[in-house]
């Protein structure tokens, strides 16, 4: 599965320039750019996602998995989904960007209460502000959060960075995996 899904990143999101033309959410300037969702919003994409997410999970002991919206819920949602064909079921959850202010103001939606343990998932780290954010979000309304999982980790420093705020930390591809692919002419798996 991980070849087919580093594949289909390559294909649908992942941009390559010998040049440094991508602003990043940092406010810094690089050769490559990946934006996870032309692949995890795809049939087959969040069928990778989703077992692959599953299966990094194991041993955790995790009754929910999610992560700041927008880029984690399809992750989120993916392994929740894969996790009940598998018969032991994970919900997934969502981490709002800005605190609802009206009902029941939280931070998280989701079937999920106090003190479960969770993981938090987030499609691309760079210097994992966005994870430790969600992280932080999270333990606020009462979470325990036990493991970070990364779908796609850009080798910039922020899995160290994340591992400062939860020490069980595990990434599905590196940025070094992409770019092997990238080079090596790509095509190996269909639509």
């Amino acid at each position: 599965m991980k070849p087919e899904l580093i594949d289909m990143l390559c294909r649908k999101s992942f941009k390559y320039s010998p040049e440094p033309i991508f602003k990043l959410v940092s406010g810094r300037v690089s050769q490559f750019y990946v934006n996870c969702k032309p692949t995890t919003l795809s049939a087959r994409g969040m069928y990778l996602v989703g077992h692959l997410v599953y299966e990094s999970i194991q041993g955790c002991d995790v009754s929910a998995i999610g992560g700041l919206t927008f880029g984690a819920d399809p992750i989120a949602v993916a392994t929740a989904f894969a996790s009940e064909l598998k018969g032991k079921p994970i919900n997934a959850f969502s981490i709002r960007k800005t605190r609802k202010d009206h009902g029941i103001v939280r931070w998280i939606e989701g079937d999920i209460q106090p003190p479960q343990r969770v993981a938090i998932i987030d499609d691309v780290a760079t210097t994992g502000g966005s994870t430790i954010k969600a992280i932080d979000r999270a333990r606020s309304e009462g979470l325990e959060v036990v493991k970070a999982v990364i779908l796609v980790d850009r080798q910039e420093g922020g899995l160290e960075n994340i591992r400062q705020h939860v020490a069980d930390v595990s990434r599905i591809i590196t940025r070094d995996e992409l770019i092997e692919h990238w080079h090596s002419g790509m095509g190996a798996f269909g639509d």
